[in-house]
């Protein structure tokens, strides 16, 4: 049984409070990565990495590929996605932060990555058209969003015939939790 104890808005200002006022984190998310497939990365970009997994290592990004990465934070997840599509692939990012997106485009271009893309946009309703790209990943996002079902809707949506969805997230059975720890802010953007 689903409940909803808070509304969308509640949810996103929670995630967007957390994040805008986060400080230079210490790359949490590292942990997820083999020290060869990060080590060329900026040290900012290392730093703001702050996934819940690797989606990249089952997501069979081959070259020529457009990735998709929702909710891409300061962009790591795209960076490696952009190395495995090559020169003739795209990756993307969308995320709801403009500063996080400022921050990925720039750790992008000190990598000297040219075919990523980043875009101010909400997971639950992607600036992208039906069935534009080959993969689709996300790196602890979905758990963000107000309305997880929405965003699995996109994700399908914007999958080209064939494509792949690889998501590394955070679950929770709310049926066991009380009201007030289902709606504390750690528990939507911790």
């Amino acid at each position: 049984m689903s409940r909803d104890l808070m509304y969308s808005d509640e949810i996103r200002d929670l995630v967007r409070d957390t994040y805008q006022n986060l400080s230079q984190p210490d790359g949490p998310g590292l942990a997820f990565y083999d020290e060869d497939q990060v080590a060329e990365l900026p040290p900012g970009a290392r730093a703001w990495a702050l996934g819940v997994g690797n989606p990249l290592r089952h997501a069979d990004i081959t070259e020529g590929d457009t990735a998709l990465d929702l909710g891409c934070g300061s962009g790591i997840d795209v960076l490696l996605a952009a190395r495995a599509v090559g020169g003739t692939g795209t990756a993307i990012g969308v995320d709801f932060l403009p500063s996080m997106i400022e921050r990925a485009r720039a750790f992008a271009r000190e990598n000297g990555t040219r075919n990523a893309s980043f875009r101010i946009g909400d997971i639950e309703d992607l600036p992208l058209p039906d069935g534009s790209v080959d993969v689709v990943v996300s790196n602890g996002s979905i758990n963000l969003a107000a309305r997880k079902s929405r965003v699995l809707a996109e994700a399908i949506r914007v999958l080209r015939p064939g494509g792949r969805l690889c998501v590394t997230d955070l679950t929770l059975n709310d049926d066991d939790l009380p009201a007030e720890i289902i709606t504390h802010p750690s528990a939507w953007a911790g």
